[in-house]
Formats: structure tokens, sequence, C-alpha cells
């Protein structure tokens, strides 16, 4: 703790002099880091500011399927479904349709037929369910167990890109520091399985204005995806493969 705690200092104290940074600086420095916590939002700050590296250097070692960020909207114990299924959706859903499918294998290329898929993703507005209002509960949320050969199939709606909240102090750095504020669509998911590590990710899709400079520096060229369009007409198809790597020992 205390090289972490004096190493982190230093490179503020080494940027302070770099800059030469007033006291003015400072004082509008400490009244935005108060804010960040009256505003509720150091969640927020690490998640799209921090959490990349932090990701990148606790999964280095895996052989298996690239992970990145989980993010701020995640909720544990969604409803569970046996795949093949349809996530939790309103009737009247906006979006184009997607089946979400693929296999989970260990890095041995043996079946996980014991995995669980779970997804979550923003609706077609950019709108989290449990985060927004007027949403249900468990709204493109859920958890799905794979079948015998350990393959999911989940039908859903393609997500929007959106904005991370402006209107705090996170909000207010975006803007002096004239940054944007978004995030290029995506899919949320964990995979799981028996003795193997708990894979987090997201998955994007190919042309979104925002994959090359998303506000959490979360894309990764493995994660983006490959859409089809669907045989029936109906939406796109994914072909997505997780490979999971085993607990180390």
């Amino acid at each position: 703790m205390s090289q972490l705690a004096t190493e982190v200092l230093e490179a503020i104290h080494e940027v302070i002099r770099k800059h030469h940074v007033t006291y003015a600086e400072y004082d509008a420095l400490k009244k935005w880091l108060i804010q960040v916590g009256e505003d509720g939002e150091w969640p927020l700050f690490l998640d799209v500011w921090v959490e990349h590296v932090v990701e990148d250097v606790n999964t280095a070692h895996r052989k298996g399927n690239k992970g990145t960020i989980e993010g701020p909207y995640y909720v544990p114990d969604s409803p569970v479904q046996q795949s093949p299924a349809k996530i939790d959706q309103r009737d009247d859903e906006k979006g184009e349709p997607l089946q979400f499918q693929g296999q989970v294998r260990s890095v041995d290329g043996s079946v996980l037929k014991d995995a669980k898929v779970e997804l979550w993703h923003a609706d077609a507005d950019g709108y989290y369910s449990q985060y927004a209002p007027g949403l249900p509960e468990w709204n493109l949320r859920g958890t799905f167990e794979v079948d015998d050969e350990g393959r999911y199939q989940i039908g859903t709606v393609l997500p929007a890109p959106y904005q991370i909240p402006t209107d705090g102090a996170c909000g207010k750095l975006i803007a002096a520091a004239d940054w944007h504020a978004w995030r290029p669509a995506h899919l949320h998911v964990k995979v799981s399985a028996p003795d193997h590590e708990l894979l987090t990710a997201q998955l994007y899709f190919p042309g979104d204005p925002h994959n090359d400079d998303d506000i959490a520096s979360a894309v990764k060229p493995e994660l983006v995806l490959d859409p089809k369009d669907a045989s029936d007409g109906a939406g796109k198809v994914v072909d997505y493969d997780f490979v999971l790597d085993p607990v180390a020992g």
C-alpha cells in the first residue's frame, strides 16, 4: 500500500512541477474532487478512465478470449433461461432483431456444457434497465445456460450508442477538456464455467463512429463482431465463440 500510494503521489507531484500548477488551479481541483464525491460519480470516473488499464493488467496471462471492462451498469442475478431463448424485453421493444449465438469451449478445445452466458445491454435509445426510469426491471438482461454442446442462442435487439452522464462532475471534466462523452454500441457479457476464469467483455459492432475514440478506451479489435443478415431477412445474426482459461492450479 505504501509503495502504490507513494508512486501515485509522486506522479501527481511531477505533473504539478511540469505544468507549474497555480494555487487557483489547485483550488479548482480540490473543488472538483469534492464534487465528484457529492455527485456520487467516483464509480463512473473510475470505470470510464481507469478500469481498462486494470483489466489489461489482470488478464494479460489469458490464452482464451480477450475481455474488457465491466462498466457501471451490471446487475447480478438476472433471470436464468435455458438456451436457445429470448432475452426479457418489452412486447413493443424498438430496435433491429439480433440473434446472438456461438459456443463456449476451454482453451484445449473441449466443450464447456455447464457454462453460462450473462448478457445485458442498452436499448435502442441507449438506456439500461434499472438505471433509467420507465423500463421493466430486467429489460434486456438475462443469464443463459448453454446446451449439451456448449452452444448458446439468444434473441435480442441491436443496442444503440450512448453518452455517459454529463450532468455532474464527470461532465464538467469532459467539457473542460473538450472531449466527447460517447460510447459505441455494445453488448455486455459475462461468461462462466466451473473451474474456469470468468470472462467479462463488451462486444462491439463494425462501422460505429466511436469504435476508434471510445470515451472509456475499452474497444479491442478482437471484440468487434461480424453481423450477418438473418436468412429470413429479419434482423442480424452474430456468431461469436467464447474460449475460457482454466483456473490456474
